[in-house]
C-alpha cells in the first residue's frame, strides 16, 4: 500500500469532471496496459500515451492534462527532464514518476523537478489510481520503501546544507500546518488538529508553497526536515 502525504483515500465523487491523465512509458505492453486499466477507473480519464519524454512533452503541451505518469529510464528525454520541462509548459499539471528505479538519487531529482509522486512498478492497479486522485487533488503520495529513503536522504543533507536553509518567512499557524503536513496527515485531519476547516488548511497549504517558492507537498515535507522542523523542541 502507497503513503499518501495528506490525502483522503475516497474516488472523484459522481458528477464531477473526471481527471485527465497522460501515460509516459517506453515500454508498448506496459504503457498499453495501463492505459486499459485506467480508463475503466470511475472519475479518471486517459487522454492520450506517449513512448518517450518528448513525445510526452508535446503531447501535454497540447492536451494539458491534469496528471502525467512519467517513467523514468526512456529515449530521447528522461523521465525527470520531461518533469521538469512538462512543469514549466503546463505547470497545472500534477506529474507521478511509475518507475522500477528505486534509487534515492532518482526520487530526490524528482521531488525537485516538480513532481507530486512517486510509484514503483510493482504497484497495483488501485494504488496507481489513488495516487492519480490524490494528486489530483494537490496532495503527494509515494511508494512506502521510498518514504523511508526521502526522509533519510533529507536528513542526511541537512547536516551538509544547514547554512543554506533561508529563513523562515511563515506564521506561526503556517508552521504549524507545515509541521503536521510532513507527518503525512491529510488536510481534514490536519483541520481537526487545528480546529479550523479543511479550506483553510488549503489556503495555509498554498502560501506556504508560495512563500517558500516549492512546487509539492512532498518538497515541503524535505524543506521541514533540513529546517529540522520535525526535531523535538
Amino acid at each position: 500500500m502507497s503513503i499518501p502525504l495528506g490525502s483522503s483515500d475516497l474516488p472523484a465523487p459522481t458528477g464531477v469532471e473526471p481527471v485527465r491523465v497522460l501515460v509516459v512509458d517506453d515500454q508498448e505492453l506496459f504503457r498499453r496496459g495501463l492505459t486499459m486499466l485506467l480508463g475503466v477507473e470511475e472519475g479518471i480519464e486517459v487522454v492520450g500515451e506517449a513512448g518517450d519524454g518528448d513525445e510526452g512533452l508535446r503531447i501535454a503541451t497540447i492536451s494539458a492534462p491534469d496528471v502525467v505518469l512519467l517513467d523514468v529510464r526512456m529515449p530521447k528525454r528522461s523521465g525527470i527532464e520531461a518533469c521538469r520541462a512538462i512543469k514549466e509548459a503546463v505547470p497545472s499539471a500534477k506529474i507521478i514518476m511509475l518507475t522500477v528505479s528505486d534509487e534515492e538519487g532518482d526520487l530526490y531529482e524528482a521531488v525537485k523537478g516538480g513532481a507530486s509522486g512517486y510509484l514503483l512498478k510493482d504497484s497495483s492497479i488501485d494504488e496507481v489510481a489513488q495516487a492519480v486522485r490524490v494528486v489530483s487533488d494537490g496532495q503527494s503520495l509515494i511508494s512506502p520503501s521510498m518514504a523511508v529513503k526521502l526522509i533519510d536522504e533529507f536528513k542526511q543533507m541537512s547536516q551538509v546544507e544547514k547554512a543554506s536553509v533561508p529563513g523562515l518567512r511563515l506564521t506561526e499557524r503556517e508552521l504549524e500546518v507545515l509541521r503536521l503536513v510532513a507527518t503525512g496527515i491529510n488536510n481534514r485531519e490536519i483541520a481537526k488538529r487545528l480546529f479550523i476547516s479543511e479550506n483553510t488548511v488549503k489556503n495555509h497549504v498554498r502560501n506556504i508553497l508560495e512563500k517558500l517558492q516549492l512546487h509539492s507537498r512532498m518538497e515541503a515535507v524535505m524543506y521541514a526536515v533540513r529546517a529540522k522542523l520535525l526535531d523535538p523542541p
